[in-house]
């Protein structure tokens, strides 16, 4: 039998109160999933996207421990404001979730300069700059967690489907959590990355989802023969926030029912 102490230690492993926390592209999806899922934790959540209705409905909901702040993360001065905002709520960031991404899914010889800068800029120079700016206040306090949400296509290749720009964001983001976790782990502030497999989203809904044959391809291709349900992510979330991966860094947690496992 599990000691009562024993149960207790585990459970606040897993508690976040007293931390501040940062999600982007929470107005929606994934973004507004883990939003929910940290508030729960005992987090106060700070969060970013660019729809400020869904952004307040999201504040209603919670009732406390939430600030909205509306922005643009491909706007330089947005993103020093949602860490501002933050910073300005308890004096420090424990936990940053980049979590907001664009997918514009076109052929490699159809895709425009612009088109894969302005996804680059997105999934990529945001969390980078974002990290900056976080990283810095978690540095000074010598402790912090940063997530970024990055993709099993940033493991593998699209292919059939067409995403070169996707697929390099997220390719780059993956190494940039080794490379910041590698950094910044000698200092206290952990760089982790969840790689969803295929879960329903704004993104993927209509081509993946409502599509026959893209929910089939899912299947087909998945070793667990479904696609994810949101609250599958909700552990791996916990587990990079929270104490209980104190010792892990760097790393890429890969939840999609075994799909880079083939």
């Amino acid at each position: 039998m599990v000691s009562p102490e024993l149960s207790t230690q585990i459970a606040d492993l897993f508690r976040l109160d007293g931390v501040t926390a940062v999600i982007t592209g929470a107005s929606s999806g994934l973004g507004m999933r883990s939003a929910r899922v940290l508030h729960a934790a005992g987090a106060t959540v700070v969060v970013s996207a660019r729809r400020v209705e869904r952004l307040d409905q999201l504040v209603q909901e919670l009732g406390n421990r939430v600030v909205a702040c509306p922005g643009d993360l491909a706007i330089v001065a947005d993103r020093e404001r949602l860490v501002q905002a933050a910073v300005d709520v308890s004096g420090s960031i424990g936990v940053l979730v980049n979590n907001a991404g664009l997918s514009k899914p076109v052929a490699a010889t159809d895709e425009t300069l612009e088109q894969f800068a302005k996804v680059m800029d997105v999934n990529l120079v945001a969390p980078f700059h974002l990290s900056q700016l976080a990283g810095a206040h978690m540095l000074k306090a010598g402790s912090g967690s940063i997530i970024n949400m990055a993709s099993i296509l940033g493991l593998v290749a699209a292919s059939p489907m067409k995403d070169v720009s996707y697929c390099s964001s997220k390719g780059a983001l993956v190494n940039m959590t080794r490379q910041l976790g590698c950094e910044w782990g000698r200092k206290g502030v952990r760089v982790n990355a969840i790689a969803p497999g295929w879960f329903p989203s704004e993104m993927t809904q209509a081509e993946m989802f409502d599509d026959p044959n893209g929910a089939q391809f899912i299947e087909r291709n998945t070793p667990m023969g479904r696609a994810g349900r949101p609250e599958e992510l909700d552990g791996a979330l916990l587990y990079l926030a929270s104490q209980a991966s104190s010792y892990v860094t760097g790393q890429i947690l890969a939840v999609d029912g075994g799909w880079t496992a083939r």
